[in-house]
């Protein structure tokens, strides 16, 4: 069994959600010590963006950054732990909104597309849609 990093790193399906861990400095993180819950979206959830919004989070590290770590909680936590409550919060500080079941739970907008993928150092969930904080959509719907 590999790291976080390096079992989503495998799957092709990823490789925006990687090339952006990579450039927001966050890579480390996943690879090493801890028990980490992953949220990571898919290529086609990239494509949801304008282009000029996801430049303007990607143009600027601690925002790009801050997008990344949104995605990353704290703990082991299987979709069915998740399930169990109602917003969690995330290594960026922000909250998620977690509703419905298991089979078909939404954390905020996003759903998750592919549960428990199981790695030394937690696990991580494969969604449907890019997550945003809240402090950084506000700040990038100004810029464009």
């Amino acid at each position: 069994m590999k790291s976080i990093f390096e079992t989503a790193r495998e799957d092709d399906r990823l490789s925006t959600s990687i090339g952006m861990i990579q450039a927001g400095g966050v890579a480390e993180l996943l690879r090493g010590e801890g028990e980490y819950t992953a949220l990571f979206p898919t290529n086609e959830a990239y494509s949801g963006f304008p282009g000029e919004v996801l430049d303007a989070i990607t143009d600027d590290r601690e925002r790009l950054a801050g997008m990344i770590l949104y995605h990353v909680i704290r703990g082991k936590l299987t979709a069915q732990e998740l399930a169990q409550m109602e917003a969690i919060r995330t290594l960026q500080g922000d909250h998620l909104d977690i509703t419905g079941p298991p089979a078909a739970m939404r954390l905020n907008d996003a759903t998750i597309i592919q549960p428990d993928i199981e790695c030394t150092n937690g696990i991580y969930h494969i969604i449907d849609r890019v997550l945003l904080p809240r402090a950084v959509e506000v700040r990038v719907k100004k810029l464009v």
